[in-house]
């Protein structure tokens, strides 16, 4: 995995080299809810702001089970789960933030502080049928942080993924 700062537009692409989880029509969500399991507990900051993000036991579940995942299919639906490779460095790679209070009674108790939201960019390969790489396909998303009745930030979900073109 590498990062590509793009001169152009300010923006980090987090460059993801394998496909972990592939099919056409459906994804493996539990594959990737287990995938992330790896990742609870941990910490990662934020190059631009220095503020740490913690990842929860709530993450995966939310990541592989939202309603953003749910209606994830094709490309997508596997950019969404290939991410999942790459959350310490789309973490990382995070910049202009954006704040918003909580509004939801549903999340007063494990986001009561509120959200920040900022766009995360990766690509992930193009392969033909015998597996080779032909090319790559760039995907930006939002990255949704929660903050705790401590002011303390955990990662929530990746969503709104689309293709650049």
């Amino acid at each position: 995995m590498s990062d590509i700062n793009n001169a152009k537009s300010n923006k980090r692409t987090v460059e993801i080299n394998t496909i972990q989880f592939s099919g056409k029509r459906k994804i493996d969500w539990e594959g990737v809810e287990e995938y992330l399991k790896q990742y609870v507990g941990k910490k990662y900051v934020i190059e631009e702001t220095g503020e740490t993000v913690y990842i929860g036991s709530d993450f995966p579940d939310e990541y592989a089970n939202s309603k953003d995942s749910i209606k994830s299919y094709g490309t997508t639906g596997k950019a969404k789960a290939n991410a999942t490779q790459a959350i310490p460095q789309l973490i990382q790679s995070l910049s202009e933030i954006k704040y918003s209070p909580n509004y939801d009674d549903k999340h007063a108790s494990d986001a009561p502080n509120g959200w920040y939201r900022g766009p995360v960019h990766f690509s992930i390969p193009i392969t033909d049928d015998k597996g080779r790489v032909t090319g790559k396909n760039a995907f930006r998303g939002r990255m949704v942080i929660r903050c705790n009745a401590e002011n303390k930030l955990f990662l929530y979900d990746v969503v709104t993924i689309k293709k650049e073109t």
